[in-house]
């Protein structure tokens, strides 16, 4: 299978647009949405956290002495966080409308569908009206050959093999 890592499985619905009918626009908010809501995300960010933590309370203030450049309470960190947070809360609308707008693709592709599927189950209808009026008429023309063997002295209805030709007059 070959995905690029910001796919998700909605790609291959026939109704949704991917690839190169997308916009760059569009494609980073995949990648973002992607990228943002995923596990590797969160454990980074925890991870960028503590290392913060750990460099200007740990290192820099206790082990070598020095003046941390952000020290606790993290005063920086926190207006990182904060610009971050207004960010991401761009990032979350963005994220949004984008996928409002696969759902939208979605539905239009099962609506367009469903007409399609309502005309063809129309015309099954109707060709399996006509099977069943030529059945009948069938029934009919069976009973006709039946009456006619009978007639010509074949006792079940069905003809001797060897039947003398019918006299037309």
């Amino acid at each position: 299978m070959n995905r690029t890592p910001w796919q998700s499985v909605w790609h291959k619905h026939p109704g949704v647009r991917s690839g190169d009918d997308l916009t760059r626009g569009e494609r980073a908010a995949d990648r973002m949405r992607n990228l943002m809501g995923s596990w590797g995300f969160v454990f980074g960010f925890f991870a960028v956290m503590i290392a913060w933590a750990a460099v200007n309370t740990g290192l820099l203030e206790h082990v070598l002495h020095h003046k941390a450049f952000d020290p606790y309470p993290y005063i920086l960190l926190n207006l990182f966080l904060s610009m971050m947070a207004g960010v991401q809360a761009a990032a979350l609308l963005i994220a949004a409308k984008r996928s409002d707008a696969i759902s939208s693709e979605v539905a239009l592709h099962t609506a367009n569908n469903t007409d399609d599927i309502k005309k063809l189950i129309q015309e099954n209808t109707q060709l399996t009206a006509a099977v069943k009026n030529a059945t009948d008429l069938l029934d009919e023309i069976h009973l006709h050959v039946a009456h006619i063997g009978k007639v010509l002295g074949a006792d079940d209805g069905h003809f001797p093999p060897k039947m003398p030709p019918v006299d037309a007059t």
